[in-house]
């Protein structure tokens, strides 16, 4: 008998404890074989419990180690189990999960190693844009809807300045004055700080000018990045993530960020914001056989980057309290040491690639992923720098909720297309989705901006409007002005200060804000809107549905 040709080695000692380990009764997703002293044993599969994925997991790993394919071979079988999907696609290689692989001798070994019986397979998908941006399905949300909490992470305010803004959507929430893009959060703060708008706040603190034009400094600049298009409507319904396809799998929803990546605080918030108003929509329905959902954060320190102590506070209990609505959260970052320790508590399900030790930083940081982990025969620092790509150290939950022994795993390879697929099959999935019609085009309807004009248009009648907003309809120019009069200076947008001569006619915003119809509006508009909104963890709010 050749070599070739010889059965595999049992594991016997501490490997076959290991084994004992993963042997679950019910459904499971196997993720590969056991290492055990530089030997594989496709005999002693490594597998997650499906009832357990709503229990949290972590992915992490140095670059290049294959943690993107981790999370395209979990969100395969995911599919096959009839769980949906979410991907965020920051490097713009998972679309290639709808199309079937390719075949290649090494897919070959790697499934032979590990007694993969590999096919190709593709999975359906539906493909999202943030605002348009790239190819997909634009995902819009409303100021309203993306909340104070996550605009103030994004636009990198103090606490201070996030309790002014905070202010800004209390007042509009109660008004009725709907924020549905960026102008409409501009004209309500112009108006908080004019001469007819501070006593609107006075019984609870009021406005600083101050603090309003670093407000709308940060949102210029903000939109400058190409943010604006992200808000508006019509404002994205979670609830399609939740879909299955007519065959039973779960779709697999891939937001496409490589357009965005330049914008890394948008991208990982507005994961944030999806997340959060899951939150807010679902149900309770405890332990269920499978998740309803598994949502894979990627790049996730840019979201821990910076944050403040009230924004972590918000995370750790969204992730406490989403396990029990069937949703299951997937961090992918570099060391767990990007993730803090109250979320890292709650993430019972972890898969770590190879770490390097180049660096004193690096040799710290690997010891600190060591202790992570529970007590192993491995010696993990050396197993974590040897391992090679697409292995790693894994230990889940096992049905009874107790962790798994510590297992060194060679990994599966996954059965659809290992990268992009072409760009026009790509668009022609997107313009293709029933979803397209939906979200595709953008609509401006009436909200707070219009309502603060049609006051001025009222009480002007028939005269033309004059000033910087006449041509455009938009009080701030071309939407990366700012309101001349109660902000004060620097200038938003052109970064030059421009004096109104004596003879001229005050700004459009001015004329609003100062006019009796202007009052009467702000004061009284308190609408079913206004009477509906609630605020979740995050701020975030949706009308009910």
């Amino acid at each position: 008998m050749s070599a070739s040709e010889q059965p595999p080695e049992v594991p016997v000692g501490p490997a076959a404890e290991i084994a004992a380990g993963y042997a679950f009764e019910g459904a499971a997703l196997e993720l590969g074989a056991l290492l055990w002293d530089g030997v594989c044993h496709p005999d002693a599969p490594i597998r997650i419990p499906l009832a357990v994925l709503n229990r949290h997991g972590l992915v992490a790993g140095a670059t290049g180690t294959g943690k993107t394919k981790t999370l395209q071979l979990i969100a395969e079988q995911l599919s096959a189990h009839g769980v949906p999907v979410f991907l965020a696609d920051v490097k713009g290689d998972l679309s290639g999960i709808s199309a079937p692989g390719a075949e290649s001798g090494k897919a070959r070994e790697r499934a032979g190693q590990v007694g993969q019986e590999w096919r190709a397979t593709g999975f359906p998908a539906e493909f999202y844009g943030l605002g348009g941006t790239g190819p997909g399905i634009p995902v819009r949300a409303t100021v309203t809807g993306f909340g104070p909490v996550l605009l103030a992470k994004v636009l990198q305010l103090n606490p201070t300045q996030e309790q002014s803004l905070g202010l800004i959507f209390h007042y509009a929430d109660a008004k009725g004055l709907e924020l549905v893009d960026l102008k409409d959060l501009r004209a309500v703060a112009a108006f908080l700080v004019s001469d007819v708008g501070k006593p609107e706040l006075k019984g609870i603190g009021g406005l600083s000018t101050a603090t309003a034009g670093v407000i709308l400094r940060s949102l210029t600049a903000f939109e400058q990045q190409g943010a604006g298009e992200f808000f508006g409507e019509p404002e994205f319904d979670t609830g399609e993530l939740l879909r299955t396809a007519r065959d039973g799998r779960g779709i697999v929803s891939v937001l496409e960020l490589p357009a965005v990546q330049d914008k890394p605080q948008l991208f990982s918030t507005f994961l944030m914001w999806l997340l959060a108003d899951l939150y807010h929509d679902l149900p309770e329905v405890g332990d269920l056989d499978q998740p309803k959902l598994v949502f894979f954060f990627d790049e996730a320190h840019l979201l821990f980057k910076g944050a403040s102590k009230a924004f972590l506070e918000s995370i750790t209990q969204t992730v406490r309290l989403i396990r029990s609505k069937g949703v299951g959260v997937f961090f992918v970052t570099q060391t767990p040491r990007d993730v803090p320790a109250d979320v890292l508590g709650q993430l019972g399900n972890r898969v770590q690639h190879a770490l390097r030790a180049f660096t004193p930083d690096d040799a710290k940081a690997l010891k600190a992923t060591v202790r992570t982990f529970p007590n192993s025969p491995y010696d993990l620092e050396e197993v974590l720098t040897g391992l090679g790509t697409g292995e790693a150290v894994v230990t889940v939950l096992s049905e009874r909720g107790a962790p798994t022994p510590v297992a060194a795993t060679r990994l599966r390879a996954p059965e659809s297309l290992m990268g992009p697929v072409d760009p026009a099959a790509l668009d022609a999935a997107v313009k293709g989705s029933p979803l397209y019609g939906r979200y595709a085009q953008a609509v401006d309807r009436e909200s707070a901006y219009e309502k603060l004009t049609e006051g001025e248009r009222e009480t002007a009648g028939s005269a033309p409007a004059s000033g910087p907003g006449a041509a455009s309809g938009s009080p701030y120019g071309s939407g990366s002005g700012a309101p001349s009069g109660p902000v004060p200076d620097p200038p938003y947008g052109s970064g030059r200060t421009k004096a109104r001569a004596p003879e001229e006619e005050p700004s459009l915003v001015e004329q609003v804000v100062g006019s009796g119809m202007f009052k009467s509006l702000a004061r009284s508009v308190g609408t079913q809107l206004g009477r509906e909104i609630s605020r979740s963890l995050f701020g975030t709010a949706r009308r009910r549905r």
